[in-house]
């Protein structure tokens, strides 16, 4: 099955709004972002882009993307190369309220597969949902700079435009608990240029660690961030201290005393 096959391509019809700064007072983040209508009405898909100012062409960097979406809607994602096929996709739900990334790739028009050439790590302060619209605040690794077919690679240029595409789906995952869930073909998509330079922020670094969840830091390697407790709040043991979080990044699997 061909996943685009007989659906519209929403940017010919209904056009793409571009170009726009976004100052989120939740994050702290300066985003570029671009909105996609869904229909002749008021609704749309809003994409935002932010990126560190230090990011240098042809090199690995981290993305922010934060979507927003009608409450409506049953997923959203980017695709970073801006096709469907042989670029990491990153999707995105709300399920009751919390936010549900996910990293796929397809290398054909089938449903996309989970996919481990990128991460991606949910910002909580950037994820919410009301009556109306959900957002989900997520950065990725491996987005910015990845392989598209064969050896062959692609980097996405920090200041100034990339090619980019979209897609939507009115039917949420099957599982949408789950970040590997089943999801259905998309509804609409579109493709458009983002102005990776207007969402470049000078503090990128802190403002991640600012908006992680509570508890989380990000640790090399996979290893778990463990937090050593007695039953009265106080630290029993510490390798590393970063700034007003302790952590142990040589123990795994432990939990709170």
């Amino acid at each position: 099955m061909r996943w685009n096959s007989g659906l519209v391509c929403v940017a010919a019809l209904l056009g793409l709004t571009n170009g726009d700064v976004y100052q989120d007072p939740d994050t702290g983040f300066s985003f570029s972002q671009s909105s996609v209508p869904l229909s002749t009405g008021t609704a749309a898909v809003t994409m935002r882009v932010a990126i560190p100012s230090s990011a240098v062409a042809g090199q690995a960097y981290d993305i922010v993307l934060q979507l927003v979406a009608p409450i409506s809607a049953g997923w959203a994602g980017v695709a970073w190369g801006g096709s469907m096929t042989n670029n990491p996709l990153l999707l995105s739900w709300s399920n009751s309220g919390t936010g549900i990334s996910s990293i796929r790739r397809a290398t054909s028009h089938t449903a996309p597969a989970v996919s481990t050439d990128a991460t991606v790590q949910v910002l909580s302060k950037g994820t919410k949902s009301n009556s109306t619209h959900w957002q989900v605040t997520a950065k990725c690794t491996g987005c910015a700079s990845f392989t598209t077919s064969g050896s062959s690679t692609k980097s996405l240029n920090p200041a100034g435009t990339n090619r980019l595409a979209f897609a939507y789906s009115k039917t949420k995952p099957s599982q949408p608990a789950s970040a590997s869930s089943a999801i259905t073909v998309h509804d609409l998509f579109s493709y458009w240029e983002h102005d990776f330079a207007a969402g470049q922020n000078a503090e990128f670094e802190d403002l991640i660690d600012r908006n992680l969840e509570e508890g989380q830091q990000d640790i090399p390697n996979g290893d778990k961030v463990v937090f050593i407790l007695s039953t009265s709040n106080t630290i029993l043991a510490t390798l590393f201290a970063d700034g007003d979080v302790l952590i142990v990044p040589s123990l795994k699997n432990l939990s709170p005393i």
